[in-house]
């Protein structure tokens, strides 16, 4: 088999299913830890290993027939026959594809999945929980007569494939097209129905020319700057790192020590968009969590900037002041110190010569610890005096300037005014220090000696040499005088302030979009690149390792780098930098629209027609940063007139995550023993072992060791990861149960927005559903195991209590998908199957509904059941049964069953129900049959809906002895 053949033979999802043997991985040594393999596998693994010293069985594929010749395996329902030929059917028919044109006359649903980044791992179980309930809407959607978008791409520019280029030299490109095929191949194995024909990558130049064309935009319109910026530094490595790179200080590759160092950066002005981003929020149909995170993140305030006048050695105003932003200017009498952050661009000028080297020192102490571990509340306030003062513009009182790390440069203007009696913070560190403490705000349920943030009436805040006099006023009346001083007598002025900081725009790296900047080498000067030259595109290059310079490995293409400024002539250089990864994200669901438009980013009408997306779907990891960057370039793209929305995505849901299987963990004292963990405190000084489940019993509330119930076990499941050796892989799923049970299973195992936790045994529970759904229409297997061809349907008219139970099967079905209530729509369909196996015969009017009721659940299964049913084309486009009211009421009523005149129970019955019928129920009823059977009725007596007297004849009955 040539290099070619085997490719195709690898990538068939036929031959995938069918032949999988011979592609599997090497086969797993008998000695290899039972723990350690994937779930699929420990099921077989006992028997493999019993079985691995006889003779090896080959295994035959005929790939022309598309037919397997192995042992038979008996299964439940042959899904691995069905799947496979299903998504060839798809696949070769196109039945997803959404055409270019479109009639525009029928509404619309766009639903898309928030791009996937393809990792070397591949899928585990967690990710198609998103991907299969987007699938399901899809699916509905097509069915209810929509027009659907259910795109799927992907964004794959990022740090592991460089990272793996470096390690390997690998080409990143190489890289990422294989992880591309895989995910592809694993997210068409289970079977959703995206359009393949709009797939791209944000790697390809024809797609990042228009994440370039964007660039070019803001730069044009003062968005896009550059600026000196903090960036995570390794002198060891000679590279920035990116924050997901440094843990703890040190760099993730090699433990080196990473230093924040000023360079500089491109940044884009996302606040200038604060307030439409803010207030634009009220709009959405988003998680209100959600909404609540964005509005943190921006953080607007109202309050005021404050100028404190800087003093010489003694204790003159200079030239150069301190301006602080605060939100409680009426505690303005209270500030007794500033600090400054480390970075502060004016703490070089009122350092004094005494203190230079202890500033030094704590700058480069500073530098070493990430915003986050500065800024952490529990952490121990550090910093260093000055050596200088500041004035207090309310007082005139001359407060010491610290420096210490607790204070960012990057929020406010990098300075604060600390007010230790009314912050916890400031509070702290002045009590280390030692420096003085002023209440100026009085509460009155608090001693006077402690911290108090709160508002109240203000005290302790007058001064004749200034003017300023707020004392009696409350904090509302206060803050507003001191602002009415403050511009009054240019001492600063109300300001409205955000937490909100532009986005750095830049990363030293290769594999990323080129920024299409030229630097002219005389000036310094940037200028854009035409758009007429766009893309601008990656040059080759077999060294992607750091220059050690800090120069990004772009430099290292100098024919690419050094060019000319096409206009003047004028030498110049390109802009090393790339973007970073969020870049290509940005905007995809707009190229979705339109793919292929190598003149526009997409074109007007399908823009109008297609926007905004109206249900998007992924992890809450993304709740703040992405969707925020999406929502401004959205903002941008609608003021130039390229989008007709103010808003990219109608309706946000964050799915739950997957926990791995629940681990039971026990402890053992130094001698051995096990130890309950609710008799000894001090647990993590003992040594800690995992219980497999089988022996772990539940007693009561707790888990507790099979062997000896005393010891009480901890219960715990975890994020799946590689380290914990917890990840389950959806091929081993598919391969054991099929596509359609994983995921039915996906969505059976709780409330969508909710984290769960994987059970491989609740798999069964599910594939059994499947099972007999199969064996209801199909009929039971033959002794072999292999089902006849056809169904078991019949043509018989439903009966009332057939269509009563599918239309309320249509129903709940079809409310729980509109609600995203996954689960419960299964359990109704679990419900029907249960009363559909008491009938004595399956309608078609009945079975053929529920079939199309399954399809957005289990496809696979629903169109080999349809095709079988005797239609000849797929079901995707099938209209979706719609609930008949009138079966939906509840026409049954409680009747009176009397003997002799004596009640002696009740029935059941449908209204207008006959004589007959009443009483036929009546004798079946195990309360009443004892009344009636083998007795002579004389005669009944029918009043329908109010009673139903059953007369004995006397003669025949038998007499109480009492």
């Amino acid at each position: 088999m040539s290099s070619h053949q085997l490719l195709q033979f690898r990538s068939d999802p036929f031959v995938l299913s069918h032949c999988f043997p011979l592609i599997r991985p090497p086969t797993i040594s008998p000695n290899q830890p039972f723990h350690s393999l994937p779930f699929q596998r420990r099921r077989s693994h006992h028997a493999r290993v019993r079985s691995s010293a006889k003779k090896k069985k080959t295994t035959q594929c005929n790939l022309k027939n598309e037919t397997t010749v192995t042992e038979t395996v008996k299964r439940v329902y042959p899904f691995h026959e069905i799947e496979p030929k299903w998504q060839r059917y798809w696949e070769d028919n196109r039945t997803f594809r959404t055409p270019d044109d479109v009639d525009t006359s029928k509404p619309k649903f766009y639903v898309l999945d928030m791009f996937p980044y393809p990792s070397g791992a591949g899928l585990h179980v967690g990710h198609p929980l998103g991907y299969t309930a987007t699938d399901i809407l899809a699916r509905l959607r097509r069915m209810q007569g929509y027009n659907v978008l259910h795109p799927m791409g992907w964004d794959a520019f990022g740090l592991p494939a460089e990272q793996y280029a470096i390690e390997t030299g690998t080409h990143p490109k190489t890289t990422t097209f294989k992880n591309i095929d895989r995910f592809r191949l694993q997210l068409k194995s289970l079977g959703f129905s995206y359009d393949w024909d709009r797939e791209f990558s944000t790697t390809e130049p024809d797609y990042y020319k228009w994440t370039q064309w964007i660039f070019l935009q803001l730069y044009k319109r003062g968005l896009a700057y550059q600026a000196e910026v903090p960036v995570n530094w390794c002198p060891a490595l000679g590279t920035v790192l990116a924050n997901e790179e440094v843990v703890d200080g040190v760099s993730e590759r090699g433990g080196h020590p990473v230093i924040r160092k000023p360079m500089r950066q491109w940044m884009l002005k996302i606040t200038a968009y604060a307030d439409r981003l803010l207030e634009d929020l009220d709009e959405l149909e988003w998680p209100e969590s959600i909404k609540e995170m964005q509005r943190n993140w921006i953080g607007r305030s109202e309050g005021a900037e404050l100028n404190f006048s800087v003093l010489d050695g003694e204790g003159k105003e200079t030239d150069e002041s301190i301006t602080v932003y605060t939100t409680r200017p009426d505690t303005l009498f209270g500030a007794t110190y500033m600090v400054v952050a480390p970075e502060h661009h004016l703490l070089p000028y009122f350092v004094t010569p005494e203190q230079k080297q202890q500033v030094e020192e704590y700058k480069d102490f500073a530098s070493r610890k990430s915003d986050l571990e500065r800024t952490e509340l529990q952490k121990e306030k550090t910093g260093v005096f000055t050596g200088c003062y500041a004035k207090n513009p309310a007082n005139g009182d001359a407060i010491p300037i610290w420096v210490a790390d607790y204070v960012l440069a990057s929020y406010g203007t990098g300075a604060i005014m600390a007010v230790p009696a009314h912050d916890t913070r400031d509070n702290e560190f002045a009590l280390k220090y030692n420096i003085p403490i002023k209440w100026v705000v009085r509460n009155e349920g608090k001693s006077s000696d402690e911290v108090y943030a709160g508002v109240g009436i203000i005290e302790n805040s007058s001064s004749v040499e200034t003017g300023l006099d707020i004392n009696q006023l409350t904090s509302k009346e206060a803050a507003l005088k001191v602002i009415e001083w403050a511009e009054r007598t240019r001492n600063g002025k109300k300001k409205v302030n955000y937490k909100l900081r532009d986005w750095l725009f830049a990363r030293q790296r290769y594999w990323g979009e080129p920024i299409p900047i030229l630097i002219l080498d005389e000036s310094g000067e940037t200028i854009a690149v035409e758009e007429s030259e766009l893309p601008l595109t990656l040059p080759e290059l077999n060294d992607f390792t750091p220059t050690g310079t800090g120069e990004p490995p772009l430099a290292k293409a100098v024919s690419w780098v050094n060019t000319v400024d096409p206009a003047t002539g004028i030498p110049a250089k390109r802009e090393t930098s790339t973007m970073p990864q969020w870049a290509g994200s940005c905007w995809y669901y707009l190229r979705f629209m339109d793919p292929k438009n190598p003149d526009a980013l997409v074109d007007k009408e399908k823009e109008k027609y297609w926007s905004p997306v109206d249900v998007y779907v992924g992890g809450a990891e993304h709740a703040v940063l992405h969707l925020l960057y999406s929502r401004f370039w959205h903002k941008v793209l609608y003021d130039i007139g390229v989008v007709s929305t103010k808003e990219p995505f109608k309706c946000v849901i964050n799915q739950g995550i997957i926990l791995g299987e629940v681990q039971y963990t026990a402890w053992k004292d130094q001698e051995g023993n096990y130890v309950s963990a609710d008799t000894e405190e001090r647990l993590n000084e003992l040594q800690q072992v995992t219980i497999p489940e089988d022996k772990v019993m539940k007693s009561g509330d707790h888990f507790a060791l099979k062997e000896d119930p005393s010891i009480r076990l901890i219960p715990r499941a975890y994020k799946m990861s590689k380290s914990r050796g917890n990840v389950v892989n959806p091929d081993d799923v598919v391969l054991e149960y099929g596509a359609d049970s994983l995921r039915l299973y996906e969505m059976f195992m709780g409330p969508f927005r909710d984290v769960k936790n994987w059970n491989t045994s609740g798999i069964e529970g599910v594939h059994r559903f499947l099972a007999r759904t199969w064996r209801l229409v199909i009929g039971s297997p033959q002794s072999d195991g292999s089902f006849k061809d056809g169904t078991v349907v019949t043509d018989d008219e439903p009966t009332l209590e057939q269509l009563r139970s599918l239309h309320k099967c249509i129903a709940k079905v079809t409310e729980e998908i509109e609600s995203t209530r996954f689960n419960t729509g299964i359990s109704g369909m679990m419900e029907f199957i249960n009363a559909a196996y008491k009938w004595n015969n399956q309608p078609r009017g009945i079975i053929e509904p529920f079939v199309l009721l399954l399809s957005p659940y289990a496809p696979h299964m629903a169109e080999e059941l349809w095709s079988r049913l005797g239609h000849s084309s797929s079901l995707a486009y099938e209209s979706f049964p719609k609930a008949n009211p009138d079966y939906l009421k509840d026409t049954t009523i409680v009747l009176p069953v009397q003997i002799n005149g004596k009640t002696r129970g009740t029935i059941e019955v449908e209204e207008g129900c006959s004589e007959d019928e009443a009483f036929s129920l009546a004798s079946q009823d195990k309360k009443l049959e004892k009344y009636l059977d083998g007795q002579s009725i004389k005669k009944r007596i029918y009043v329908p809906g109010k009673i139903l007297n059953v007369i004995l004849d006397k003669t025949n009955v038998k007499v109480s002895t009492k």
